[in-house]
């Protein structure tokens, strides 16, 4: 049966209206990412499922990279689902720091530039010596506020509703991932999550966020999901 002349019209016309949007990027911002293996979840859908599978995972590794007035920060950080933490935390012209966490005990190694930088204790007492940290010590608990990943999931977590869907790449790490971006009254975010296996997050750049929640931009990257880990408790 034939449509009359004026219905087909109207269909032709509404089809070409539909590709110039497709073409043009005109569609809701909610339209369901066409990604595989996220064809059926909207882009804010897919970061919630990212921020879930990496709270979930029982360990993971970050590398952080931020920025303080102390010079530029660096922390390689390993932890596990119940609070085991081991990091490394170089600051610049501050120097650096390990720190370990077991069983609710946190002790810290630091060479001498941090220890100057951190307390008026004669660096020279203490350097290379594993210590209980003290209520005073800034830069011991910047690295065991890294060893939460909640640190930088939860800063993620509000901003997901303006999630929009980018290209596809291997980052860094070599797998497939899905990148994403999104804003806030802070700035641009971008996060990549894992097309292939389970939906880790794989890399975080945030507007703000560097040391004490400062103003500079930090960038985390997240890998070895499950691996097995474990903290020794050093001898002092």
């Amino acid at each position: 049966m034939r449509l009359p002349a004026r219905a087909s019209a109207a269909a032709l016309s509404a089809a070409t209206a539909l590709a110039l949007a497709t073409a043009c990027g005109m569609l809701p911002d909610d339209a369901p990412d066409a990604t595989a293996p996220y064809a059926r979840l909207t882009t804010p859908e897919v970061v919630n499922k990212a921020l879930a599978a990496t709270r979930a995972a029982k360990s993971v590794r970050m590398t952080v990279e931020a920025a303080s007035p102390e010079g530029p920060v660096e922390a390689f950080v390993a932890t596990g689902i119940r609070g085991e933490c081991t990091v490394t935390l170089s600051m610049g012209a501050a120097g650096t720091m390990e720190l370990v966490r077991t069983g609710g005990t946190v002790r810290t190694r630091s060479d001498a530039a941090m220890l100057r930088s951190a307390s008026t204790a004669p660096a020279e007492n203490l350097a290379g010596h594993w210590v209980s940290p003290t209520a005073a010590d800034r830069h011991a608990e910047l690295a065991e506020r890294y060893c939460d990943r909640e640190t930088f999931l939860g800063s993620l977590a509000p901003k997901t509703g303006t999630a929009r869907k980018g290209p596809t790449a291997a980052p860094g790490s070599g797998t497939p991932a899905l990148t994403v971006t999104g804003g806030s009254r802070d700035g641009k975010w971008t996060a990549d999550i894992a097309t292939e296996g389970r939906p880790f997050l794989l890399r975080l750049r945030l507007p703000r966020g560097g040391t004490g929640g400062g103003t500079a931009p930090v960038t985390v990257e997240f890998s070895e999901f499950d691996k097995p880990f474990r903290a020794s408790r050093p001898k002092t």
